[in-house]
């Protein structure tokens, strides 16, 4: 009988939807390691201590515990959850380190099944979870697929202007004498393509920019120093003509530079697609919406170009790139705006809707093809507390905090704005994003939040029923 029973179970097993890849991703900075580590943190701690009221699994107690076990793609690094905690539990509590690759990591959680065929042959049933984690720059880099190297070439030079033109003029000095027809100079190339590396990085890290393409080239991961990220764009293109570049030999420097695009293009832009991408069920997209706001109207504006090259990885239509070479299978997207922490509670329904306004076209795109979508504001680890102070005789809304020399702070960091601004928010309105450090840590507890369960109800809640 017991025999029959096992087998039974198996089938079942088998036949259910018991297995979950939950992609995360988003543009630097926007917190995905702290993101992953709470998540992780969240769930280990709902059978002690849960902090997950909006989560109906934990709310009606029937999603009973979890726990880590070992990732079945050996291949892929694994997510570093005790370096993340292990920095929140020093003393002073820092930030994890943020991750440049893909890594992983495997949960299984255990739960009572609540309705079809689980419920009727299992008391108890295991969902298991895998988490996968890479940057948003790779998810940049999908429209280069559509693009050979001359036309990607002349949308880089057409990018160069205000803090981009300024960044790049040390590697514009350097091409000015480069000769796209002479034999193939691969030290020449190496140097050329190491000072356009080094623009990329100061767009990230002195402009604020978000769009750099390749993705690979500030993010390299398992590529650093491969000749594979040692190319750069032709844009020096108005000295020759498009049909003269044609024309040079396949051993030239426009042919070496020609050559390791498309090399990019077919094994590293392709390949993450294919190896990745393609298998992820659900998928969560976080965007810091405050930094930019913070930095300025160039910044903010850039990081909504990068968001419109990021949201072709879930244009889903039949003609779309990604369904013809791909066919993905995600079924969820939610777009989380991360920080919230940083504004106080009554801005958080303007940084939900100002998200809801950059992802829009995704949105409508993905609604039609029946992929279901959803926006939320949350703080993956809750940094600040919030109050009211008096302001002139007035109690105003501010946050207590503690920023990262160590300082304690009371503030009042601005309004968010509901909709895209316009140039009179940048000419009028001030946004004072300050960096806080995390707030101390007790090691039995979970970790402080502002909305992860929200967050785990859309993504994980119809799969323990």
């Amino acid at each position: 009988m017991n025999r029959i029973s096992n087998e039974v179970n198996k089938w079942v097993n088998r036949s259910l939807d018991r297995h979950v890849r939950l992609a995360v991703t988003g543009l630097s900075r926007a917190g995905k390691t702290a993101f992953i580590t709470s998540l992780i943190n969240q769930l280990l701690h709902v059978s002690t201590n849960p902090r997950l009221p909006m989560f109906s699994a934990v709310r009606e107690g029937y999603l009973l515990g979890s726990k880590r076990v070992p990732q079945l793609d050996m291949h892929v690094p694994k997510f570093g959850y005790d370096d993340g905690m292990n920095a929140l539990l020093s003393t002073p509590p820092t930030w994890p380190q943020p991750t440049s690759d893909v890594s992983q990591t495997r949960l299984a959680l255990r739960f009572k099944p609540q309705k079809g065929a689980l419920k009727l042959f299992q008391d108890t049933a295991t969902l298991y979870l895998d988490i996968i984690d890479y940057p948003g720059e790779w998810l940049l880099d999908l429209p280069l697929l559509d693009l050979d190297f001359i036309s990607w070439s002349k949308q880089q030079a057409q990018a160069l202007k205000g803090q981009r033109l300024a960044l790049a003029q040390s590697w514009l000095a350097m091409g000015e004498q480069f000769d796209p027809f002479a034999p193939a100079d691969e030290a020449l190339i190496e140097t050329i393509a190491a000072a356009f590396t080094d623009y990329l990085h100061q767009c990230k890290a002195e402009g604020g920019l978000h769009w750099v393409q390749p993705g690979r080239f500030v993010l390299p991961g398992e590529l650093a120093g491969a000749p594979v990220l040692q190319f750069f764009p032709m844009i020096w293109t108005n000295k020759y003509t498009e049909q003269q570049l044609a024309a040079a030999a396949d051993d030239s420097n426009y042919g070496m530079l020609k050559k390791r695009y498309k090399y990019y293009q077919q094994h590293v832009v392709k390949a993450f697609y294919n190896d990745h991408f393609s298998k992820f069920d659900r998928q969560i997209v976080l965007v810091d919406c405050l930094q930019p706001l913070n930095a300025g109207h160039e910044s903010f504006n850039d990081m909504r170009q990068a968001l419109d090259q990021l949201m072709q990885s879930f244009k889903y239509g039949r003609s779309s790139m990604l369904r013809r070479l791909f066919s993905p299978r995600i079924d969820k997207v939610l777009f989380a705006a991360t920080k919230a922490d940083h504004i106080t509670p009554e801005q958080h329904p303007n940084l939900v809707g100002l998200l809801q306004q950059l992802v829009n076209e995704a949105w409508q795109t993905a609604s039609f093809e029946g992929i279901s979508m959803d926006c939320v504001s949350l703080a993956s680890i809750q940094a600040s507390e919030p109050g009211f102070v008096n302001y002139q005789g007035q109690q105003v809304p501010a946050l207590r905090g503690i920023d990262m020399a160590g300082n304690a702070q009371t503030f009042f960091p601005g309004e968010v704005p509901r909709r895209l601004p316009n140039q009179e928010f940048w000419d009028e309105n001030g946004f004072d994003f300050i960096n806080l450090r995390p707030l101390p840590q007790q090691m039995d507890e979970p970790l402080p939040h502002i909305r992860m369960d929200k967050a785990l109800e859309y993504l994980l809640g119809d799969k323990l029923q």
